[in-house]
């Protein structure tokens, strides 16, 4: 039994680093599509688990059956407590609950949204935002765009190095040389205890469906949304649940909901 869809896959653009043999990368044209679309939302990609918060339960990857990890615990507790509001949304996150590749020292909550659907329908980023302070939780890190993607378009450049000039000047820095600072939240990997961030997700401010059908993309596979992850984030990432170890919040008192002591 599916208690709804699980989450579409995200493409990588195609100048991304961190991917796998089983990763996808965004076709042709991705960049001319996204800079004529209205307004953007640049996110830091965070190293959490992905989970979904809607009526039935809570959910990981898999939508067949709710999760019962133990990293999942506190988000079980707080399912408990909303999940009578929820209705038709279904609200994705990362459980930073569970420590991965990258450690966080400014976390706020074990909970961060990064997109609400309705059926095949995602919703305006305006209405995450409303959605996640509703249920009293923070979304993803956003970095405010001062430069808009399409004043930076045109058909004499490679589309990638439009990307990548359209990050610099965004970042202040290149996207690879961000990714070895903290991010926005702290991050380092605790292994070497050197600075670090997982990525960044790129994707239209407007509402969209799963595939709007402006990208030659498969039915499952976002074509509004493209993500960005670091170079040394796959070798990182292996077997964090054998030894898994529990995120510190910077305040327990505000989430306290989470029925957990520090």
């Amino acid at each position: 039994m599916s208690f709804s869809k699980k989450y579409p896959r995200s493409l990588h653009a195609q100048v991304s680093l961190g991917t796998t043999s089983d990763d996808r990368f965004m076709p042709q044209g991705y960049v001319q599509a996204f800079a004529e679309m209205d307004h953007l939302i640049l996110t830091e990609k965070l190293d959490g688990q992905n989970n979904c918060f809607n009526q039935y339960g809570l959910f990981a990857r898999s939508h067949t059956s709710p999760t019962q990890h133990p990293w999942d615990k506190p988000l079980l507790n707080r399912w408990q407590l909303i999940k009578n509001d929820l209705k038709d949304l279904e609200i994705f996150g990362e459980n930073m609950y569970g420590i991965h590749s990258i450690e966080y020292t400014q976390l706020e909550s074990f909970f961060y949204v990064f997109g609400i659907r309705i059926d095949d329908y995602w919703l305006p980023w305006e209405e995450v935002e409303f959605y996640a302070a509703l249920f009293d939780f923070p979304t993803v890190p956003q970095i405010e765009i001062q430069h808009p993607l399409k004043d930076y378009y045109n058909n004499h450049q490679k589309e990638n190095d439009i990307l990548e000039k359209w990050l610099t000047d965004n970042l202040g820095m290149t996207w690879e040389e961000s990714v070895k600072t903290s991010g926005l939240l702290g991050g380092f990997d605790p292994n070497s205890d050197e600075a670090c961030s997982e990525g960044f997700v790129i994707r239209n401010k407007n509402g969209f469906k799963t595939n709007e059908g402006i990208l030659p993309t498969a039915h499952n596979e976002f074509d509004s949304i493209f993500k960005l992850v670091r170079a040394s984030h796959v070798k990182t990432d292996v077997h964090w649940t054998k030894n898994w170890r529990k995120a510190t919040l910077t305040d327990y008192s505000k989430y306290k909901w989470y029925g957990l002591g520090q």
